[in-house]
């Protein structure tokens, strides 16, 4: 446990009264260790401020209370006797989500003197406008999309072909369950109708032709599964090779 610093209250309410706006300082001891949790997880820091308040035992701190809901965590920094950091507070509302600070930069704490004047300049000039701008874009969010953006399903479709990977590598389809509006297409892409076998196949080494047909039979409302075919232990079927068999348009 550090040895606690005897000037952060005064350190504080100074600060507060010099910096830009209204301000209120609220000072706090803790007695035991967890008392710094609550503060401390609503840090809008991923640097040394975060740092400090993961590694020490703090037994106090303040939180400055500011225009806009601003809020500004105050700390002794440990065994910098000179020095205290500064960091924002993220908003706490309760309509604001995990969500809504996504793609928002952290506005991040800074180190700054124990003298209540230098340290409001600094603070003025390189952590309020950052901070700032990250509130402003939270809260923008916030108004613009309250609850997370959910992927949306997929859009249901009349005719579904399911194409099976199988053990040899051929990409196919029993011929009975390729929709009628889909055989061309497949014909296109160098699927081969297979009597002996009664299923479409792409042979292995064109098995990549699969994006294309993917594309055609989506932007004709049929959608497309791909799945892997059972294991069996019946006799292997024949590769399904280039040469295999000349493509048989059958209609019924």
């Amino acid at each position: 446990m550090t040895s606690p610093r005897t000037d952060l209250a005064a350190f504080a309410a100074g600060l507060a009264a010099r910096l830009p706006g209204t301000w209120t300082s609220q000072y706090q001891r803790h007695a035991q260790y967890a008392d710094q949790f609550p503060r401390t997880q609503q840090l809008w820091d991923t640097g040394h401020v975060d740092y400090v308040v993961s590694q020490y035992v703090l037994t106090h701190d303040a939180v400055l209370h500011g225009p806009a809901d601003q809020r500004l965590y105050v700390a002794d920094r440990p065994r910098y006797p000179h020095q205290f950091v500064v960091a924002p507070l993220a908003p706490a509302s309760t309509h604001i989500k995990p969500h809504h600070f996504a793609e928002v930069e952290e506005p991040n704490g800074i180190a700054v003197p124990k003298d209540p004047a230098r340290a409001a300049a600094r603070i003025a000039r390189r952590l309020l406008p950052r901070y700032e701008q990250a509130l402003h874009a939270v809260l923008d969010n916030a108004a613009h999309q309250p609850e997370p953006p959910h992927r949306p399903a997929p859009p249901q479709v009349d005719q579904v072909l399911t194409l099976t990977l199988y053990s040899d590598g051929a990409l196919g389809a029993p011929y009975a369950s390729v929709p009628v509006d889909a055989r061309m297409t497949l014909y296109t892409h160098g699927f081969q109708y297979h009597p002996h076998q009664a299923a479409f196949l792409l042979p292995a080494p064109y098995a990549l032709r699969i994006h294309g047909v993917v594309q055609q039979l989506t932007a004709q409302g049929i959608g497309v599964n791909l799945r892997h075919s059972a294991p069996t232990t019946s006799a292997p079927l024949p590769p399904a090779s280039a040469k295999a068999a000349s493509p048989i348009r059958r209609t019924r």
